[in-house]
């Protein structure tokens, strides 16, 4: 599993929050604590909004505790809103392209997670892929088709009922293929202004997920940077956040899961 970590709020350097802090996601990158495995080092991406309406971003294969450009850019770039991510492959090839976070328009998406069995219907899941949407499919990750499907399904009108969608399309191909493994979705959108977050799994085990909002703003993190669980609230299990720039987070329970993911 990944690791990752969203900022909204005041402008601050990246470094602040994706290098400095003592468990920091660079030092998570190699000694996470609630991953299902230790070491995230099959690549790392960053992307931020600054004074362009789309965002920048930069992903590179290796690992992000010995990636010195990383380390360069978070000290020299500040912005208002920022994703950042570890990734640990569940399968797919170890390619820039297969980094998050993804990109549509002014549109970032990062993930957490697997579908179980994803091989077996890969296939039957991109073909419900509309047509102008996988033309930018660059991957061959799980996380990019569930974000491009999604797209499909109005992820940017309806973010919270889009993703529903989705995911019951692709639990139901699961269980069609007679797939045991779970579906695992604990994931971030963003637009640079308002954000949602995902806790959800069919197996009641989403991957770990904690929010803080401060004065500055609301950091969304897999694990606490600072190393500790103080003055960090937890998504429950099933939950879904969402916030806007300037304003309170909310977090919305088990009911806007469908009941085809939690079955």
């Amino acid at each position: 599993m990944c690791r990752f970590l969203a900022y909204s709020g005041d402008p601050v350097f990246l470094s602040d929050l994706v290098c400095a802090p003592t468990h920091s996601l660079v030092h998570q990158s190699l000694h996470a604590s609630e991953a299902k495995t230790e070491t995230n080092g099959d690549g790392f991406g960053i992307g931020w909004y600054g004074d362009r309406p789309d965002p920048g971003i930069y992903r590179d294969v290796s690992p992000a505790w010995s990636d010195e450009n990383l380390v360069n850019l978070c000290q020299q770039v500040r912005a208002r809103t920022f994703f950042a991510h570890v990734r640990a492959s569940t399968g797919t090839a170890t390619t820039r392209a297969n980094c998050h976070p993804f990109v549509h328009g002014r549109h970032m998406f990062m993930h957490n997670g697997q579908i179980g069995g994803y091989h077996r219907i890969k296939r039957r899941l991109e073909a419900l892929i509309p047509d102008a949407l996988y033309d930018g499919r660059r991957g061959t990750t799980d996380s990019e088709a569930i974000f491009l499907l999604a797209l499909g399904n109005g992820l940017i009108e309806r973010p919270i009922a889009a993703m529903a969608e989705t995911l019951a399309t692709v639990r139901d191909l699961m269980q069609a293929a007679g797939i045991t493994e779970p579906l695992r979705f604990t994931a971030l959108l963003t637009d640079g202004d308002s954000l949602t977050a995902f806790r959800w799994a069919c197996d009641g085990r989403p991957p770990s997920l904690y929010y803080r909002e401060t004065e500055a703003g609301l950091i969304v993190v897999s694990e606490p940077i600072d190393g500790c669980r103080e003055g960090w609230q937890v998504v429950p299990k099933g939950g879904t956040l969402q916030a806007r720039r300037g304003e309170r987070a909310r977090v919305l329970g088990p009911d806007a899961m469908p009941e085809r993911i939690a079955a």
